[in-house]
């Protein structure tokens, strides 16, 4: 077969558009290029010109074919050989290309294939590290504000920034966004950019080809291939090496990727959701992450509140995991008591929904009953340091800093100095001491309340 483009308004063009042989003169063909060889090779056996015949296959045509002959009377005389020859080599012709279309149709079977077991293989990992919960508890107003954030961007395919302190739900909200997207029918593919070593963050996410590095064993699909029409989502997207910064940048722009060690433009349609613990902005400034990318991912953020923020819903998220622990530990508690309650709502959750859910788990261990009694909080000491860690610093004398923690001991202990788990019993001094930085410090008591 031969290019389109090299048979219009040529010879070859006159051959398909008959459907009788053609016959040309040798001297007419002088200049053509393309009979050059057929000539030389007819003057060299003493032949009288050249001939071109369709060939068919049923009605449709497949090719032509073209060669020298001695006269057209022994064409003539042979025409029923040479027409069964003509229908023969159609029927070969015909079967090359068979082939070559089935041979194309199971390479794209074997790549489809290939897909649907990265597919089963990655969806039956997301079952076993899937959360127990399907829905996002709570009704504080700072809550209903995000969902209002996840609404208006949910039926686009516009790019979703999440931020938010670890462990208040950034997952969650992610899943809510494609569960109301129109991709919600494809798969969401889930990357943690910061369990992942360096060196094979860009296989994970771009794949690789058999062969492209040691233990590449075979070829496999990245994670961008994977959810291919659905949605990436790319968690601790501020762990990822500035390095590899670029060629996420590049995939999302261009909307294409390459696997390591190939050389195969592949294109995707992917719907990119990021999420990060990181101040962004501090570690652009600190040379840790790439502007250009901050600006491409950061087209819709959305800022979910710590759980400190939203305490309201504190009760309503202990309940529910009581309801689930129950079914995984054997046990039938059906409350809380109001203590508990209260002692949930004075701590200050640095480590959010998640630790919470860990709290509750082994306190429903450890109860025996139908009421949950008390919740196992962290002791007051170790409180007193994360609540510091999650307050912003300011600078103050040390007359202005010992005032304030004395406050926030007294606070804690409800205004009781001396006993044990008292305020002089954790600031390890005695009561007539704290009595007297006390007067000193200019603190009321009513400030302890």
């Amino acid at each position: 077969m031969a290019d389109a483009r090299a048979i219009e308004g040529s010879q070859f063009e006159v051959i398909l558009n008959s459907d009788d042989i053609v016959f040309f003169d040798p001297v007419e063909l002088g200049n053509k290029k393309q009979f050059l060889e057929f000539l030389d090779f007819s003057k060299e056996q003493g032949l009288s010109g050249i001939i071109g015949s369709i060939i068919k296959l049923g009605q449709q045509p497949i090719g032509f074919i073209v060669f020298p002959y001695a006269g057209p009377t022994e064409i003539h005389r042979q025409r029923k050989l040479f027409e069964s020859v003509t229908a023969q080599i159609a029927i070969i012709v015909s079967n090359i290309l068979s082939h070559q279309k089935i041979e194309k149709q199971l390479q794209e079977i074997q790549a489809y294939k290939q897909q649907l077991e990265e597919e089963k293989i990655y969806l039956t990992e997301e079952i076993e590290t899937i959360h127990n919960y399907t829905e996002i508890i709570g009704g504080s107003t700072a809550l209903k504000d995000t969902f209002k954030l996840v609404s208006q961007v949910s039926g686009s395919d516009s790019t979703v920034l999440i931020l938010g302190e670890t462990g208040t739900g950034k997952e969650l909200i992610a899943r809510a966004i494609h569960n109301n997207s129109p991709r919600k029918n494809k798969i969401m593919v889930k990357v943690n950019c910061a369990a992942l070593p360096a060196n094979l963050i860009e296989s994970e996410l771009f794949g690789h080809e058999k062969g492209s590095f040691t233990g590449a064993t075979e070829r496999r699909l990245g994670k961008f291939e994977l959810a291919n029409n659905g949605t990436l989502f790319l968690d601790e997207i501020g762990e990822m090496p500035i390095d590899l910064q670029g060629k996420l940048l590049r995939a999302l722009q261009e909307r294409e990727i390459e696997r390591v060690g190939g050389k195969e433009t592949i294109k995707i349609d992917v719907r990119i959701i990021a999420a990060t613990n990181r101040d962004l902005e501090k570690e652009i400034a600190e040379g840790r992450f790439r502007n250009d990318l901050y600006y491409r991912l950061n087209i819709f953020p959305i800022s979910l509140p710590p759980l400190r923020e939203r305490k309201q819903d504190i009760e309503q998220l202990a309940l529910h995991f009581i309801k689930q622990f129950n079914k995984n530990c054997g046990k039938n508690i059906n409350s809380i008591s109001s203590r508990a309650v209260q002692e949930l709502m004075d701590y200050e959750w640095p480590g959010n929904i998640r630790e919470l859910e860990h709290l509750i788990e082994r306190s429903v261990l450890l109860t025996n009953g139908p009421v949950l009694k008390q919740v196992l909080l962290p002791p007051a000491e170790e409180q007193l340091v994360l609540k510091a860690k999650i307050e912003d610093f300011t600078l103050k004398t040390i007359d202005e800093n010992e005032k304030d923690y004395i406050l926030k001991v007294l606070k804690h202990c409800k205004g009781r100095i001396a006993g044990n788990g008292g305020a002089a019993h954790i600031l390890g001094v005695p009561p007539t001491t704290l009595n007297s930085k006390i007067k000193r410090l200019g603190i009321k008591r009513e400030h302890t309340m």
